[in-house]
């Protein structure tokens, strides 16, 4: 019977793998009188925006500036923008900017010196720090970067940074918690992350029902996101850029070729669990971040002349009075949404990551997971934020996301945009790869660890579907799920922050003291 049932599976994924490929049944929609491939994903793509993330967006960006809707230059305040900024400034100011007075304590931390090899956990401080920053460095600092100017300006670029500063407080907290709450599985994997401290630390508040659902919620949206964010959206503009590279991929079933070529690598990988996730996180991250930021810093350096004007245009036109209050909210509110897409700061993925730390101080690990914010945005977004600024890419009638990217760095470094094809790969390839034990850890939270095969196949289908939809609505159901996460894992840090500025009074006591003092 088992083995009846695993065949069963098997012939129905085979099946549905099969129908997308050419000669299956896609294929032969793609060929019929009714417009071939374009109309079929056509129809596909306005199925999808009408149907998914129509609804669901009426729900979570809910205008709060609801008095002055419809009239002219008015001020949109969505509610899930608000609450991660008032989120963040919260645990900032809780811990008493823990961002900064920390900040050189979470790199010595990350280099390795106060790791042991018999603490408990499955990866080193290094590799879960990768494997958060696999996550989210990645196309939201090239591609995400380019939207945020394209459609607010240079300014909002500024409040990406304040926004990535912020951040770093709300990394801390739920990386703290994750650590706090985590559980070792039947199979020996850590289980942690948001929706295990939720379940089981509002319960010890009192408040058992509240932290049951908030938990469901953010399995739910988790898995959403690691469908969305995590998976199309880096499919999406990955393609987009390979495909201006290499004219092999266009059209069609170039996209649906290169949707499956990148399935097939990523498939690989996340077989593997944490730990080979974290391996490979370990080795493209730093590579890729090096690619990225030496170009970045060359185009600089041959435009020095320019940094001025342009972080002057950044500053000046993040409080820009042309449109008046309205004007300069819809600029904050754009680099802030596009920030919070980027480094995912209160919206608590991370914390999964770092749950899985080898490591008996839960402070320690959040005060690693701070650096994310610093990295993604404050470091590779400025950078891209420069790039695009500087070489007026963003002027005129230019396309936002990638190409836009591409386009400015092809103004100094003509052949830039192959070598940035590699990165964008690589960017995409990483981001997917964490995603997807995210993504996994919280179906199984769900469902249980021996349905997580057909999370991992409907994951691997989706990579194929984020290269042939649009980016309009691939981007929008990526900002549904991930910034939904923001609003029970919030609501629950919120409530659970009383335990963590306490764990971390005492660890920065022991810190200062010189109780605590590194291994090497």
């Amino acid at each position: 019977m088992v083995r009846k049932g695993m065949r069963r599976r098997w012939t129905t994924i085979a099946a549905l793998w099969a129908s997308l490929w050419p000669g299956g049944a896609l294929a032969q929609a793609a060929d019929s009188d009714d417009g071939g491939i374009g109309g079929v994903l056509k129809s596909l793509d306005g199925g999808f925006g009408a149907n998914v993330v129509g609804p669901i967006a009426s729900v979570l960006f809910f205008d709060l500036a609801f008095w002055d809707n419809g009239t002219e230059g008015e001020l949109k305040l969505p509610f899930i923008v608000v609450w991660l900024i008032a989120g963040a400034t919260f645990f900032t100011l809780r811990f008493s900017f823990i961002n900064l007075r920390a900040f050189r304590h979470a790199w010595v931390v990350t280099t390795g010196h106060y790791d042991d090899p018999d603490d408990p956990g499955e990866v080193t401080h290094f590799q879960a720090l990768s494997s958060a920053l696999s996550a989210t460095v990645g196309l939201g600092n090239i591609a995400g970067v380019a939207v945020a100017v394209a459609m607010g300006g240079p300014g909002a670029v500024f409040w990406m940074i304040v926004a990535g500063f912020l951040g770093m407080s709300s990394k801390f907290t739920e990386c703290t918690l994750g650590q706090m709450y985590r559980e070792v599985g039947a199979d020996g994997h850590i289980l942690g992350g948001p929706m295990r401290y939720l379940k089981q630390g509002l319960g010890e508040l009192g408040l058992p029902r509240l932290g049951r659902f908030l938990s469901i919620l953010f399995a739910v949206m988790c898995i959403g996101g690691s469908f969305g964010g995590g998976n199309m959206f880096q499919a999406n503009q990955s393609y987009a850029q390979v495909a201006d590279v290499l004219p092999f991929f266009s059209g069609g079933w170039g996209s649906v070729a290169y949707g499956f070529l990148l399935a097939f690598l990523v498939g690989i990988v996340i077989i593997g669990g944490i730990r080979r996730i974290g391996q490979v996180a370990g080795v493209i991250v730093p590579f890729m971040c090096g690619i990225y930021l030496l170009a970045g810093l060359f185009i600089i350096i041959t435009n020095f002349e320019q940094v001025g004007p342009a972080f002057g245009k950044i500053v000046g036109e993040a409080f820009t009075p042309r449109a008046g209050l309205g004007g300069v909210a819809g600029v904050l509110i754009t680099g802030f949404r596009r920030a919070a897409f980027s480094n995912e700061a209160g919206v608590g993925s991370a914390s999964i990551a770092h749950s899985a730390a080898a490591t008996d101080e839960p402070v320690r690990e959040g005060i690693v997971a701070l650096l994310e914010p610093f990295i993604d945005t404050i470091i590779v977004c400025t950078m891209t934020g420069l790039v695009v600024v500087i070489t007026g890419a963003y002027e005129g009638d230019a396309e936002g996301g990638v190409l836009m990217t591409s386009n400015a760095f092809a103004t100094v470094l003509p052949w830039f945009p192959k070598v940035l094809s590699l990165a964008v790969f690589l960017f995409a390839f990483s981001t997917m790869i964490s995603w997807s034990y995210y993504g996994e850890r919280c179906w199984t939270f769900l469902f249980g660890p021996q349905f997580s095969l057909i999370y991992k196949v409907m994951f691997l289908a989706f990579v194929v579907l984020g290269a042939v939809l649009k980016l309009g609505n691939v981007i929008d159901f990526s900002d549904l799920m991930i910034l939904g996460m923001s609003f029970p894992n919030i609501l629950g840090a919120v409530l659970l922050s009383g335990k963590v500025k306490r764990a971390l009074a005492d660890y920065w006591g022991r810190y200062k003291s010189g109780q605590m003092q590194p291994r090497r």
